[in-house]
């Protein structure tokens, strides 16, 4: 074989080999943000939902005080 193809060939080896790992470091990135991504979601709908027990409680703790300033009127 002559040099030229043998350098042809390891050329094409290191380019595929290159474009591979450039394609599997970014995915591995990709899931890793998406990963922590859903973490914050999940953080900020549990903060929604708690934030809305707290509405709840004091909405009724509203009604409470309105019945008992009826009941001293």
């Amino acid at each position: 074989m002559s040099t030229e193809i043998i350098v042809s060939v390891i050329s094409l080896l290191g380019t595929i080999m290159g474009s591979l790992g450039g394609v599997l470091v970014s995915s591995r990135l990709t899931t890793y943000r998406i990963q922590k991504l859903e973490e914050r979601v999940a953080k900020h709908n549990n903060l929604i939902e708690r934030m809305y027990k707290v509405e709840d409680s004091v909405k009724s703790a509203h009604r409470r005080i309105d019945e008992l300033r009826e009941e001293l009127k």
